[in-house]
């Protein structure tokens, strides 16, 4: 069954948003703070190892938001990104409420959560993901008994 046009430009839309804010938070760990800058804060955070914990989250944010802006390997950076949310969550926000101005985890959830159903959809009809169709393992789906 083919997907309505209405479904694969909403999800066209929710796979680029998510793509572009994930990406942003790449970018500013890497360029804005630095990764010096970003590690010290990981370590005032009370995050584990945050000298390498640093680089991953930047490195799944930044990497992760291009492919999702761009629909190519979306289930797989898809599950990245919300483990690197979920982290986020636990590490971070989980003690601080819902709301983002006292440090909650509104954020983190929505992203999170936006990244987990990604993730079981897929990247959507106008994708790299389409394009390479069963040539990609990430888009091969278990055949029904």
């Amino acid at each position: 069954m083919t997907p309505s046009p209405f479904r694969s430009v909403v999800v066209l839309l929710a796979r680029v948003g998510l793509g572009v804010i994930f990406f942003a938070h790449g970018w500013q760990k890497f360029f804005t703070w630095g990764i010096d800058g970003t590690q010290a804060s990981f370590d005032k955070m009370g995050a584990p190892l945050p000298d390498v914990s640093a680089v991953l989250a930047a490195t799944v944010e930044l990497v992760g938001g291009a492919a999702l802006i761009v629909g190519l390997a979306v289930p797989v950076f898809a599950v990245l990104l919300f483990l690197d949310m979920l982290g986020a969550y636990f590490i971070v926000h989980a003690g601080h409420g819902i709301f983002i101005g006292g440090g909650g985890y509104e954020l983190v959830l929505g992203l999170g959560t936006g990244a987990l159903l990604l993730a079981v959809t897929g990247a959507g009809r106008f994708s790299v993901d389409q394009l390479l169709g069963s040539r990609a393992i990430w888009n091969r789906r278990p055949v029904a008994a």
